[in-house]
């Protein structure tokens, strides 16, 4: 799963197995390509105010949220702060496995385990989120009359307990089979942390593999149908085409989202022929893959609702606008 996070995942360092316990082959690791201090502190500084520049446009959405009950009441807005919760959380694990990398290669399993078994979780909660999130604007377009029956509060929070179990029940499994297959001595030794190396067992491959494919066959065919739906609703519809085209254009952008998630199960399969074929820019390469799946990503949300929707930008504004009033007490915010 961190192939494009760690500068050196993609190594193929031999594995010698006694008593199921992997050995890292000394040769090859100290053979592993390395940046110069000050292209790892540039990578790292960069990465770190990425994180620094998001968890603030994250922490602004959740406060704006937390301030106004009445986004409390839809919906709409419960689904996209989970969201906005969901893609902070695995931001920054994402950032301390770079910066853990770089900075110290391996760490305790048992860290390691609690780190990539909540990053697994978090990237598994993606998805489906934003499933549920075109299924609340399809039954918002297409049954307007119906949708204050459909889509409930309560509803909407059971659905977010639903995704949390399934997301959970995929790292769960993992650690299950991990505890039956390997000694116990592996969560007590020093590893590079890494998904394949921690559950390294081939069972735990293809139930990820199997699980996966029918992970993203649902959510995909979740979305294409309610934006063609939303398609058939506004070719009917009289009025309100504004409201219709919007709704659609948001499911769209939800397609976009999960196309960029779906980078992070493809992208390590693609990392490495590319690096077979340009070692010279084999850092590179696993810096821009870094970007590309867990950084980019993450700007979209902000995008979708802090600047597309209307009312919670409003408020968003002046959640920004008071806050910076009292940061800087001496700076006139203009509106």
């Amino acid at each position: 799963m961190w192939a494009s996070v760690s500068p050196w995942q993609h190594v193929e360092a031999s594995k010698k197995m006694n008593s199921s316990v992997i050995l890292w082959n000394v040769t090859e690791l100290a053979s592993i390509p390395k940046d110069s201090f000050a292209a790892a502190l540039t990578k790292n500084i960069v990465a770190m105010l990425v994180w620094l520049v998001l968890s603030g446009i994250n922490s602004s959405m959740v406060g704006t949220f937390l301030k106004h009950s009445f986004f409390y009441e839809d919906p709409r807005y419960i689904m996209f702060i989970s969201m906005v919760i969901n893609d902070a959380i695995q931001l920054s694990l994402v950032t301390v496995l770079y910066v853990v990398s770089y900075v110290f290669f391996k760490i305790h399993a048992s860290a390691c385990c609690v780190l990539v078994m909540v990053a697994v979780l978090t990237t598994r909660c993606t998805p489906l989120i934003l499933a549920g999130m075109a299924v609340e604007r399809y039954a918002a377009i297409c049954y307007p009359l119906h949708y204050d029956q459909i889509c409930t509060v309560s509803r909407t929070l059971r659905l977010i307990g639903v995704i949390l179990l399934l997301s959970a029940s995929l790292p769960l499994t993992d650690l299950l089979v991990t505890l039956a297959t390997k000694p116990l001595s592996l969560f007590y030794s020093s590893i590079f942390c890494d998904h394949s190396i921690l559950f390294s067992d081939h069972s735990i491959y293809l139930k990820n593999l199997v699980f996966d494919t029918v992970f993203f066959s649902f959510v995909f065919l979740t979305l294409f149908y309610t934006y063609f739906k939303m398609v058939l609703v506004a070719r009917a519809a009289s009025s309100d085409q504004l409201s219709v085209k919007r709704a659609r254009n948001t499911v769209l952008l939800h397609v976009v989202q999960l196309l960029l998630c779906m980078l992070a199960f493809v992208v390590p399969s693609m990392q490495a022929p590319l690096i077979q074929l340009f070692p010279y820019y084999s850092l590179e390469i696993r810096y821009i893959n870094f970007l590309l799946v867990y950084i980019i990503p993450r700007f979209l949300s902000p995008m979708i609702y802090g600047f597309r929707d209307e009312k919670f930008r409003k408020y968003w504004i002046r959640y920004l606008a008071f806050t910076s009033k009292k940061v800087y007490p001496s700076i006139k915010v203009y509106h």
